[in-house]
């Protein structure tokens, strides 16, 4: 008896076999706080986001924000608000963020301000829009995460509100087998001032069959102190919920982001970050262009402090270890030749060395001063250097970094010494524009300033006339005072150096009296 017993249990073992859950996360996913891959690796986002759907024909872009050492690239579609992204499209988008060994957050531009600005689509046509591409995305689950909708809901009230839409939008993927890492923005904008996702965030997570969904805030003027950046990152901490800084920039008309806490408490609390944005901005925020004109040796003063600032980019991002990062191979690159400069002017040198060589590929260098302080990043053995300080001199050396993320010995320091320039004859000019107003005040972004000389000049002043009764309530960029009705403006240490016919900006926010549709005048510029 007990042997025929023995042989019905086994004989029912074998049709009771275990089962794997029906939703169980593949590839990028999360785990607690963390986002990690397939293989258990932590991964924290370093990037930028990339306006493809506007400039499809910037594909250069992938390989160009790659140089700069990002692990990451934010890429805007659309779905029809604007001219949709296809299938073909997005597949290849897709293959080119592997081809440049990025991590592809992909995001739906279609429900920017949803409820606030005519023409915004709905969380729920954002999720039929992930799901008519779908053949591009599956299988790509190491590879891709699926920002539903970008800023999904503006400042008004809708129904459904932003916890029911979302939760709705991420089980309708599930439901049609998308087994990505999903992405959620906050509303308000993607700011969260009235902490829609912040206080619903633990039920939206929950309600996810795949618990795979990652919180996206987005950093402008609402965040322009420390107090608010941390106790918005402690929420999440506390609830144990995954948190991405999805966008940020450096300032914007909303405000003055404090960029440089965002940054720090990103790097040390291990969250994520993508700045905003690569380039092609429009509609009176160009400051935020991280390169201009889509050239990448053209870094702007925001693309210069993203990519090659403290708590940057370049000093901490980790590529993804599908792609060969993490410790997959530990041996790092051979040290690159001594730098050789030439073309050096008061303020730029050309920069080349004898590439170094590596057993799984050389991907870029990086060039530091002597004193550890970073002058940039290129993916080829030469660099061009600008914003550089006349008559000084500079001791420097490379390190080349592989596909694995190993970075090699330091290069021979080479010494050379820039001419003198001194920025304080010649001309420059200013011009500003008034980029929003409201009945009782406006903002004048940006103030262009140009270097109108043959030299590079270290320094600006400009000043131009309030109308009377406008009282200046705000600024950035600059350091501004004012005297009656005149304002002066000087420049920070970051943004006063200008080669010739170089420009930088500024931007300042005055208040006016009701019906008074003055504005400011008599821009002019001085050292």
């Amino acid at each position: 008896m007990r042997s025929l017993i023995t042989a019905l249990a086994c004989l029912l073992a074998m049709f009771v076999a275990p089962v794997a859950p029906a939703n169980a996360a593949v590839g990028i996913h999360v785990s607690g706080t963390k986002i990690v891959e397939a293989n258990g690796q932590e991964f924290v986002m370093r990037g930028t986001s990339h306006a493809h759907t506007w400039y499809p024909s910037q594909t250069k872009a992938f390989a160009d924000i790659k140089s700069l050492k990002a692990n990451t690239v934010r890429v805007v579609l659309s779905g029809g608000r604007w001219t949709p992204n296809s299938v073909s499209d997005v597949a290849n988008v897709v293959s080119l963020c592997k081809q440049n060994k990025l991590i592809c957050v992909l995001e739906n531009h279609d429900t920017t301000g949803y409820g606030e600005q005519s023409g915004a689509y709905t969380l729920d046509q954002a999720a039929n829009y992930w799901i008519s591409v779908k053949s591009a995305l599956v299988g790509q689950e190491d590879y891709v995460i699926v920002n539903i909708g970008n800023e999904p809901i503006g400042n008004n009230a809708v129904t459904p509100g932003w916890a029911a839409a979302t939760t709705a939008a991420i089980q309708k993927l599930r439901s049609n087998g998308f087994q990505h890492a999903l992405m959620v923005d906050a509303p308000n904008w993607g700011q969260d001032w009235q902490f829609g996702m912040r206080d619903n965030a633990r039920a939206v997570f929950d309600s996810d069959p795949a618990k795979n969904t990652i919180f996206s805030i987005h950093m402008y003027g609402v965040f322009d102190t420390a107090a608010e950046i941390n106790a918005y990152m402690d929420a999440f901490k506390t609830a144990g919920l995954p948190l991405v800084v999805g966008e940020f920039g450096f300032n914007h008309s909303d405000g003055n982001p404090d960029e440089d806490t965002i940054m720090a408490q990103a790097v040390s609390r291990g969250l994520g970050y993508l700045g905003w944005s690569w380039s092609g901005n429009g509609g009176g925020v160009e400051y935020l262009d991280q390169v201009t004109n889509f050239d990448v040796t053209q870094l702007t003063d925001w693309g210069r402090r993203l990519f090659n600032g403290a708590n940057g980019i370049a000093a901490t991002s980790k590529q993804a270890s599908i792609y060969g990062g993490g410790t997959t191979d530990p041996t790092p690159p051979s040290t690159p030749g001594t730098p050789s400069a030439s073309g050096i002017t008061s303020s730029g040198a050309n920069l080349s060395w004898t590439a170094a060589t590596d057993n799984v590929g050389v991907t870029g260098y990086d060039v530091y001063t002597s004193t550890g302080t970073s002058l940039g990043s290129t993916a080829t053995n030469s660099i061009t250097l600008t914003g550089l300080t006349p008559a000084t001199t500079y001791q420097v050396y490379v390190k080349a970094r592989d596909a694995a993320g190993n970075q090699s010995a330091a290069s021979p320091t080479a010494s050379f010494t820039t001419l003198s320039g001194g920025g304080t004859g010649g001309g420059c000019t200013a011009a500003g524009t008034v980029q929003s107003q409201w009945s009782t005040g406006y903002v004048v972004q940006p103030v262009t300033v140009t270097n109108t000389s043959t030299s590079t000049r270290s320094s600006w002043t400009v000043t131009f006339t309030l109308p009377v009764g406008h009282t200046l309530t705000g600024s950035w960029n600059a350091t501004v005072t004012v005297s009656g009705q005149t304002v002066t403006a000087k420049n920070l240490s970051y943004n006063g150096t200008l080669a010739p016919n170089a420009t930088t900006s500024f931007g300042v926010q005055a208040s006016r009296p009701s019906g008074n549709t003055s504005v400011p005048s008599g821009y002019t510029c001085a050292n």
